[in-house]
């Protein structure tokens, strides 16, 4: 057709080759992120700082038995906990701070009786897949009351992933993401603790909620979180929330006034 003249007789659709061509499909953003994408939006908006919580591997100090959680606790058998075969302990706790840690545990101290434990270094330096984050709240408390100047108040919170080792079913994985915050100022109560997980709920649309006392070996008092689910029409449990206890804020060196809400 090129080659010869007949092409001259027809009509051809005018070309810009200047002009961009369309724009790639790019694909869209997984519900989980989106999700966890509004969480940080909200909870920075609230003022909170988000903690570095990309190390998922932890040791069973920190993850445990920093919170003042027993180590005959039955959340750290292997059933409900993913155990690190190797590298099968980690290699150093802030020693200083591990004495007092076993002190608490088997003697109390802070106006506990502790648990009249024998406190196993073996059983606290096991590397684990992480639990909860609140593993990464502990060593940003320690720091916070170990850095220079002193105490000073701060907001925390992260988003990211956890594991236990349970059967999964419609409502259970052995991985899944967990939000948390935080805050540690002056003389706080359960008052304010109320109030910021009632902000928070509402932010995202949640605003008809309940607290219901509840236990939890390191927060006192503790609480479950429920919200009315409309389309349910039953009450759903949304979280759980507490008060850091004196038995693990006070190893740490915090100030004796300086009360953790969290949740």
């Amino acid at each position: 057709m090129a080659a010869g003249s007949h092409w001259s007789d027809l009509s051809f659709k005018s070309v810009n080759l200047k002009s961009m061509g369309a724009p790639v499909q790019g694909g869209n953003y997984h519900p989980l992120l989106k999700v966890r994408a509004e969480f940080r939006r909200i909870l920075m908006e609230m003022g909170f700082e988000e903690m570095p919580t990309n190390k998922w591997v932890e040791s069973s100090f920190w993850n445990f038995d920093a919170l003042f959680q027993p180590q005959s606790h039955p959340a750290r058998d292997a059933h409900d906990t993913f155990f690190i075969k190797d590298p099968a302990v980690t290699n150093r706790v802030p020693e200083d701070y591990y004495e007092i840690v076993k002190n608490t545990h088997e003697s109390g101290g802070f106006g506990s009786i502790g648990y009249g434990c024998v406190f196993k270094r073996e059983e606290a330096m096991k590397n684990l897949l992480r639990t909860h984050t609140t593993a990464i709240s502990a060593q940003m408390l320690y720091k916070l009351a170990k850095q220079p100047g002193g105490f000073t108040p701060k907001k925390y919170f992260s988003i990211d992933r956890v594991f236990r080792n349970e059967a999964m079913d419609a409502t259970h994985l052995c991985e899944f993401h967990q939000v948390e915050g935080l805050v540690a100022d002056y003389d706080l109560t359960l008052g304010n603790l109320i109030g910021i997980i009632k902000t928070f709920f509402n932010k995202i649309g949640i605003t008809d909620l309940r607290f219901k006392p509840a236990y939890n070996p390191y927060t006192e008092p503790s609480m479950e979180i429920f919200g009315y689910h409309p389309d349910l029409k039953k009450w759903t449990e949304l979280g759980n929330s507490g008060m850091f206890r004196p038995e693990m804020l006070r190893p740490m060196g915090l100030p004796e006034n300086v009360r953790v809400i969290a949740w």
